[in-house]
């Protein structure tokens, strides 16, 4: 028995998108909390007064710890991220395990709505040399005319699929099994400094950078984002982090 019918969904009611989207939903971050948790080392119940003063004097403290690698004290703070992203850059993400919890939108539990990934002219599209020192350059416009038609169309036809499905009675969880992974999902994404900085030295690309990375442009889109939150919570620490090549301690 199939479910009641739904309008059929036209070329135009599908929605294509070139950007991501990472919002702070939530937050206990700041430099203080790295010095709190250092110093109880030294000061025992004392270094609570390090949350009523101001963390700029001991700015000195933190690029140290910074810089030796003490990590730990990094780790006493949260962040939350609500991120809508394609889900592959989700799978991509997820092998980001330590400090890092996820829950993401499932398609056994909702329909999942026709929003998929199409990249844009900035995107370069030309893979050049052999694994280990291949480098991406620009496409022609002929490439990218030819990737934006050829998905659009795949992304109609595996959706109208879908749909088919669903109208027919088959469960979500199996009717899924054909959409591609350029369709965008969301999540909620919560982690610490440490596991943050970690994150961005291999997710992201930086002039600052000690150890070189070559992260997929998507993923790097959403780390630029989540970086850039995270420099307003934290700013000495943001600034440690780039003085001592971003290298997460």
């Amino acid at each position: 028995m199939g479910r009641t019918p739904t309008p059929v969904t036209t070329p135009e009611s599908l929605t294509f998108r070139s950007d991501v989207t990472v919002e702070l939903v939530k937050s206990s971050a700041s430099d203080a909390d790295v010095l709190f948790a250092a110093r109880v080392s030294t000061a025992g119940e004392q270094s609570l007064d390090e949350l009523k003063k101001d963390p700029e004097r001991s700015k000195g403290l933190i690029n140290y710890l910074m810089r030796d690698r003490h990590g730990s004290p990094f780790e006493h703070n949260s962040m939350t991220f609500f991120i809508s992203a394609p889900i592959f850059v989700f799978r991509e993400f997820m092998r980001h395990r330590v400090g890092w919890s996820y829950n993401e939108e499932s398609g056994r539990y909702r329909e999942l709505q026709p929003v998929f990934y199409v990249p844009d002219t900035a995107r370069k599209l030309v893979q050049q040399g052999r694994p280990g020192k291949y480098v991406f350059v620009e496409g022609t416009p002929e490439q990218h005319a030819t990737v934006s038609g050829t998905l659009e169309e795949s992304y109609r036809q595996a959706y109208a699929s879908y749909q088919k499905l669903l109208d027919e009675g088959v469960a979500r969880e199996v009717a899924r099994a054909v959409l591609p992974v350029g369709l965008f999902s969301s999540m909620y994404a919560t982690c610490n400094a440490r596991s943050l900085m970690h994150f961005l030295g291999l997710r992201t690309q930086h002039e600052l950078a000690k150890v070189p990375s070559f992260p997929q442009r998507e993923i790097e889109m959403v780390g630029e984002k989540m970086e850039a939150e995270w420099a307003k919570l934290m700013p000495l620490t943001y600034a440690a982090y780039n003085a001592n090549g971003r290298v997460a301690p």
